[in-house]
Order: C-alpha cells, then sequence, then structure tokens
C-alpha cells in the first residue's frame, strides 16, 4: 500500500491532457503513414513490371473522414486532422503523383470522382476501389477548398497492387502474406531516411514477387510428406513416433532456403529502391540499426541473414548497381541461384 501523500489529481485536468495526448499520437500516426504510402506509391509504380498481372490504377491520394475511422478515434479526429464532417478531407498526397500533378493538396475536401458521390464511411477503402475499376482512364474530380468547390483532372497510372499498411505496433519488423505489406511502427521508425524506408518495403514487394511464400509453403509440404512416410514406416514396425517426423520435417522443409531466400528479397528489393528514385547511399545503416534493437540477429541467423551480412550486401549492391549505371546498362537484378548460408540453430529472426 503506498505510504506517501500524492497531490491531487483534478479529473478534469487528467482529460485534458489525456486529449492533448490523443491528438499528437494521432497527428504522428497520419504524419508516418503520409511517409509510408508516398514511398510505397514509388516502389508500386517504378517497378510495375515486376509485378505482370498484379497491377491497378494508383492516384496517391489518401482521404479520410471521422465517420471512416474507429469509433474511439472519432471524438478527436477532427481536431487532430483538421478534417470535415461532411466530405472526406484529403490527409496525404503522393510526391509527383497523379492527385499531385492534379493540384490536389493536403486539407482538400473530396467531394465526387466522375460525378460519383464519394461515401463518407470506408472512404480510402472505397477509393482505391473505385480507381481499380477506372483502370487509367481519366477521372474528373470536384474538390472544396476556402470554401469553393474547383474541378481537376486526376490521369491515374497503373503500379503493383499489394496494400502497404502502416501499424502501430512498437516491433521493429514488417512482413507479406502475399495479399499485402504489413510495415510496424518500430521498424518505421529505425529507418531514418525514405531510401532506408524503400528497402524495407521493396524487400516485402521482392517476395511477393519471386513467390518465396509459396516456394517456402511447398518446401514445408515436402518436408511434411517425406516426415509422414518415416512415420508410416515405424508405425508399421509397430512403433508410435507420434507424427513427430511429420512435424519435425515438415519445419525443417518451412526452413529450407529461408536464409537464401532473405538475402534475395534484400537484393531485388535493392534494386526497386533506386528504380524509385532513391539513392542507397547510407541505406545499409539500416542493418546497423536493426542490431541494436535486436542484438540476436547480429551473430545468428536461422530463417534470416545475420545483421553484418544484411549490411555488407548492401554496400555490394550499391556499388553493383552504381556500376550498372556507369556503363549504361538496365538497373536489372541478377536473378542467378544465390548460395544460401548456412542456418545456426539459434535466430535472429526481425524481418520477413
Amino acid at each position: 500500500m503506498p505510504v506517501s501523500r500524492l497531490p491531487q489529481l483534478p479529473q478534469d485536468e487528467v482529460d485534458t491532457e489525456l486529449r492533448k495526448q490523443q491528438i499528437a499520437q494521432m497527428r504522428d500516426y497520419y504524419g508516418q503513414l503520409h511517409r509510408v504510402a508516398n514511398v510505397a506509391f514509388h516502389i508500386r509504380t517504378a517497378n510495375l513490371a515486376d509485378c505482370h498481372d498484379n497491377a491497378a490504377a494508383q492516384s496517391g491520394l489518401y482521404a479520410v473522414t471521422p465517420q471512416s475511422l474507429p469509433r474511439k478515434y472519432r471524438t478527436y479526429a477532427r481536431e487532430a486532422l483538421n478534417i470535415a464532417w461532411a466530405r472526406p478531407t484529403v490527409i496525404s498526397v503522393a510526391d509527383g503523383s497523379p492527385a499531385a500533378q492534379a493540384g490536389i493538396v493536403a486539407g482538400d475536401e473530396i467531394i465526387s470522382f466522375n460525378g460519383e458521390l464519394i461515401p463518407l464511411t470506408g472512404t480510402a477503402n472505397w477509393m482505391t476501389k473505385w480507381f481499380a475499376r477506372n483502370g487509367v482512364k481519366p477521372v474528373e474530380a470536384i474538390l472544396r477548398r476556402g470554401g469553393e468547390d474547383h474541378t481537376v483532372t486526376i490521369a491515374p497510372v497503373k503500379g503493383c497492387a499489394i496494400p502497404v499498411h502502416y501499424v502501430t505496433q512498437e516491433d521493429v519488423n514488417a512482413y507479406t502474406d502475399g495479399e499485402r505489406i504489413v510495415l510496424y511502427a518500430g521498424i518505421v521508425d529505425i529507418a531514418k531516411t525514405d531510401a532506408q524506408l524503400a528497402v524495407i518495403i521493396g524487400h516485402e514487394l521482392a517476395h511477393v514477387n519471386l513467390e518465396h511464400i509459396q516456394k517456402k509453403k511447398q518446401n514445408e509440404l515436402l518436408g511434411t510428406v517425406a516426415g509422414f512416410v518415416v512415420d508410416a514406416a515405424l508405425k508399421s514396425a509397430m512403433v508410435d513416433s507420434r507424427g513427430v517426423f511429420t512435424r519435425e520435417f515438415g519445419k525443417a522443409g518451412a526452413l529450407a532456403y529461408s536464409v537464401g531466400f532473405e538475402r534475395e528479397a534484400d537484393y531485388v528489393g535493392a534494386y526497386y529502391a533506386v528504380r524509385a528514385g532513391y539513392d542507397l547511399a547510407g541505406a545499409e545503416e539500416i542493418w546497423r540499426m536493426m542490431g541494436l534493437k535486436h542484438p540476436a540477429s547480429i551473430q545468428f541467423a536461422r530463417t534470416h541473414p545475420a545483421t553484418p551480412t544484411r549490411f555488407i550486401q548492401m554496400q555490394k549492391v550499391a556499388a553493383e548497381i552504381a556500376e550498372k549505371r556507369a556503363r549504361g546498362e538496365a538497373l536489372t537484378p541478377d536473378l542467378r541461384f544465390m548460395q544460401a548460408e548456412q542456418p545456426p540453430m539459434q535466430s535472429g529472426e526481425t524481418m520477413h
């Protein structure tokens, strides 16, 4: 039981401070979301050819309403983001995007696309799907700025269709499940430059385009089948292994080439970042920061390369790209087999 004489805390003062912190957190979240969306737009559009049929029209525009946000944020969203209740408000426009070229800026209220009113709930998802259906046909958008309506024309461009999400979890991690890319706040925080953020997003996009997830599942299936054969043979010899070989061979199969896949994603992701206009000078520092946050990753690597390996490889890839540029060659990664490291039995797993 506390024995100190603590000061009285008027509830109204606590509530006022609570609101200030909520507003500050929301502003920080959407500031970081803009940064992620901006880099993601450039990565997706610059590397369209590698995404093959997985492409969709992009505008570089992100808008919300208080009603489209989770209920717990609505009481302070308007004050935090200066957004309207009656119309979606633009809170992010990617640099050089079709929306930016049309003259749209953060703070504009978007009324309609080609005469179709934009809904006040599920706004961001609705806009993404609308542009996907419309394709690259020009869009007449009506917006309100300073109390006056303006009509602008957006000319969408194609880019890789996979969405990139930013979430507030503090884990220093990012991953893809093949359908989306997810970046945690922790990894965005340690990416001190947009180039470092670009190689992270590029890494995850490379996993998708190189079909690493499917290959890992195939390897796991092969291991599982092999283990099942062993378990079945033991069972026929009256030995009950309780399926241990099926489970363990499946795990081993899932880990097969895992480190090599991660190195390959680092390699191709670096090319993706450069194609999108980012300078790799200093981008390798992201792996020193990763080592600080995950000390085990400095030395041990079961599923991912150790951070010193990733640091040096990024330097080598940057030099390789610079040489290709000097010779006037296309910035195409060499996708010949990359020798995977032999993984020790301890894991420094960080980024997928």
